[in-house]
C-alpha cells in the first residue's frame, strides 16, 4: 500500500516537471522566469520523481538490477583495435562478394528468363 502512495507522489512529480517544462504553464499563472530557473526546476522535479520512484520496491528491485548488470559489464573481455579493424574488413569483404554474387545471380537469371519468354 506504501508502495502506491510512492509511485502516485513519484507520477505527481513527474507531471509537475512535465507541466513545468512548457510555457503555457507559465503563462497561465503569470509568472515571468528565465530559462536557467525553469530547466533547473524541471531538473529538480524530476530527481525527486526519480527519488521517489527508487524507493519502492520495484524501484529498488531495478536498482539490484543496475549493480549486477554493472558487475557483469566489467567481466567482458574488450577487443583490441587491431581485432576490431581485422572483423570489420573482413565483413566488408564478405558483403562485397555476396553482393558480387547476388547480383551476377540475378543478371544471369534475369538474361535466363527474358530468353524464355522472348
Amino acid at each position: 500500500m506504501f508502495d502506491a502512495v510512492k509511485w502516485l507522489v513519484a507520477l505527481v512529480l513527474f507531471a509537475g516537471a512535465v507541466a513545468g517544462a512548457s510555457d503555457a504553464f507559465y503563462l497561465s499563472v503569470g509568472v515571468e522566469l528565465g530559462t536557467l530557473y525553469r530547466v533547473l526546476i524541471v531538473v529538480a522535479l524530476m530527481l525527486l520523481a526519480a527519488g521517489a520512484a527508487l524507493t519502492t520496491t520495484q524501484g529498488s528491485n531495478f536498482l539490484e538490477l543496475l549493480k549486477e548488470a554493472n558487475k557483469e559489464r566489467r567481466k567482458v573481455v574488450w577487443p583490441t583495435p587491431v581485432e576490431t579493424r581485422q572483423t570489420t574488413l573482413i565483413v566488408v569483404a564478405v558483403v562485397f562478394i555476396v553482393g558480387l554474387f547476388l547480383y551476377l545471380l540475378d543478371m544471369g537469371l534475369s538474361s535466363l528468363v527474358k530468353l524464355i519468354v522472348g
